[in-house]
């Protein structure tokens, strides 16, 4: 029996890899594909801090940062403000030096840039360089504009939905040799639900555990009429893991 990861490459890697060494089988279907868009900055604002809600966000805008361009923006000079541990890493590897790690979601995210303006740590009248994917899930920029901070959105990479499942998958389904299945995001969700239906899975792939790593990402499984859905108590891979592992001693019971 086999797990089944809808994480985007690369990221999916260093899942399956945690799960085998967990004993379990894998199979991957990444859902969404990362596409980075080029970095153009026409603002002549100074900017205070980057804020950063995806490690694909660093990704798109690394290979960029030691060109004249963005060198002269002085961007890794600056500090970051990371989602989560797994973005923050992203950024270090990247070469920011100042990574400042916030609770692993965007509500986290805006909190500690509040608390670090509240610290003095951060001007309240900074300028924030949003570094973001095309489809935002919430306007942290926004939330944040009404705190006071001027908030530079700048579109970095987009993920666009794969529209089929692998031919393993389909065939894992269609034999019942997946026995659960972990999502990342909504938009992920949502892609696996179509290409299920495109497919002709969907039953099958609806059957068994939607393991979601938040509550947010659970209610677009739930809503499609899954019956087996869990969401991570933390919005962090460790917590998917354990929502995995209690979904799978719920079915030997």
């Amino acid at each position: 029996m086999s797990i089944l990861v809808t994480r985007p490459h690369p990221d999916n890697e260093a899942t399956a890899e945690n799960l085998r060494a967990r004993g379990h089988v894998v199979l991957l279907a990444p859902m969404l594909k990362f596409e980075p868009v080029a970095f153009h900055d026409e603002s002549e604002a100074g900017y205070g801090a980057i804020i950063v809600t995806s490690a694909n966000a660093i990704r798109a805008v690394a290979p960029q940062l030691q060109d004249l361009g963005l060198k002269n923006l002085g961007l890794l000079e600056l500090p970051l403000f990371a989602v989560g541990e797994h973005t923050a890493a992203a950024a270090r590897d990247a070469g920011f030096a100042e990574v400042i790690v916030a609770g692993g979601d965007a509500a986290a995210l805006r909190d500690k840039v509040m608390q670090s303006a509240r610290d003095k740590v951060l001007k309240k009248n900074s300028t924030l360089l949003y570094l973001a994917g095309a489809d935002l899930s919430r306007d942290l920029g926004g939330e944040l504009g009404a705190e006071g901070f001027s908030v530079l959105t700048q579109t970095t990479y987009r993920m666009a939905p794969v529209k089929i499942l692998p031919r393993d998958v389909c065939d894992g389904f269609a034999a019942h040799g997946i026995e659960a299945v972990l999502h990342y995001s909504r938009r992920s969700a949502r892609a696996f639900l179509d290409a299920a239906r495109d497919e002709g899975v969907e039953i099958s792939a609806l059957a068994i555990p939607q393991c979601c790593l938040s509550e947010t990402v659970a209610s677009v499984l739930r809503d499609a009429g899954a019956s087996q859905v869990l969401g991570a108590a933390t919005p962090d891979e460790n917590a998917l893991f354990d929502t995995l592992e209690r979904a799978l001693r719920t079915r030997l019971a």
